[in-house]
């Protein structure tokens, strides 16, 4: 089968697209005929080397945390899941990716693909949905009538955060440049703040019960956020490289999030997206060979990255 692959850290050239023996499932697992996968932020940094401490990866490593794919075998014990059924999952992420035509998933962390999108497009929620929902439920503890300031709304974890804020009954206050508001606006954002000429600092009149940064500010720029914080409050930071600040005088919780894979939130998510509740953008779509170029600029937008017809 083919697959793409590094043998060592680098820059994107270190990516080959090569030919790997196709996998089997063991005990607990399926193996998963590949639709599609996606690119996530995290990816380039493993690729680079830069998560070995949190992420070790054995190489040569298939990237690739997302996947959308129908199941093709079924390891022993393996009952809730059957052969055909088309499923979405984010994997183990020391584990191989689904940079491939065929993955090994354990099977307790697969859930069912909307069905009103099509299969390899639902490769672009696993990750970064759950990212927002543990965000904003898990850690944030959002509740309705509460406000909520995202910053750096305009990626592809602000647009479901936004989404989810505003469905559960929150202000949402977003910040967002001039080429992503329209997006931001169209995912239900209040208020939208250009970061790129105001202050948030300042433009945020009244105080919120939550604070989720997932834009790559200084850790000056996020201590500042931290006044904006009712009393009780907390800020989730998404920025694995830079501690969460907090205020514990005023009981301000800082949040440092890693996003775990959780296959109920994520039939959750499904759900809403079968029902229209939740909308799943996707920027761009590149084939499996393409992902070396993605790894190079990924661009703007949540790009899916093609395996196989769906």
């Amino acid at each position: 089968m083919k697959a793409v692959r590094f043998h060592e850290f680098g820059g994107p050239e270190v990516l080959r697209y090569e030919d790997v023996e196709q996998p089997a499932p063991g005990a607990g697992q399926v193996r998963i005929r590949v639709a599609a996968t996606s690119f996530n932020g995290v990816d380039g940094n493993i690729r680079a080397g830069f998560m070995q401490g949190p992420i070790p990866v054995e190489l040569p490593h298939t990237p690739g945390l997302d996947v959308a794919g129908t199941v093709d075998a079924l390891g022993e014990g393996v009952t809730d899941i059957a052969v055909g059924d088309q499923v979405i999952g984010f994997l183990p992420m020391t584990g191989t990716g689904a940079a491939a035509e065929y993955v090994i998933a354990p099977a307790e962390i697969l859930t069912g693909a909307p069905r009103t999108i099509p299969l390899a497009d639902a490769a672009a929620l696993p990750l970064v949905g759950l990212t927002a929902w543990q965000a904003l439920f898990d850690h944030g503890k959002l509740t309705a009538g509460q406000r909520v300031l995202i910053n750096g709304a305009g990626g592809a974890v602000g647009g479901y955060a936004v989404q989810l804020a505003k469905e559960a009954g929150a202000h949402v206050i977003a910040t967002a440049s001039p080429a992503s508001a329209p997006g931001v606006e169209a995912a239900g954002a209040d208020e939208v703040i250009d970061h790129t000429t105001t202050d948030v600092t300042a433009a945020v009149r009244e105080p919120v019960d939550l604070v989720v940064n997932l834009a790559p500010v200084t850790p000056e720029q996020l201590a500042a956020l931290v006044p904006l914080i009712r009393d009780g409050g907390a800020l989730v930071n998404t920025t694995v490289w830079m501690p969460a600040p907090s205020d514990e005088k005023r009981g301000v919780r800082g949040i440092d999030l890693f996003v775990r894979s959780d296959a109920d939130q994520l039939a959750d998510l499904a759900a809403r997206v079968s029902t229209g509740e939740l909308r799943v953008e996707v920027a761009r779509r590149v084939p499996l060979a393409g992902l070396p170029a993605v790894h190079a600029e990924a661009g703007p937008g949540k790009t899916v990255v093609l395996v196989a017809a769906a």
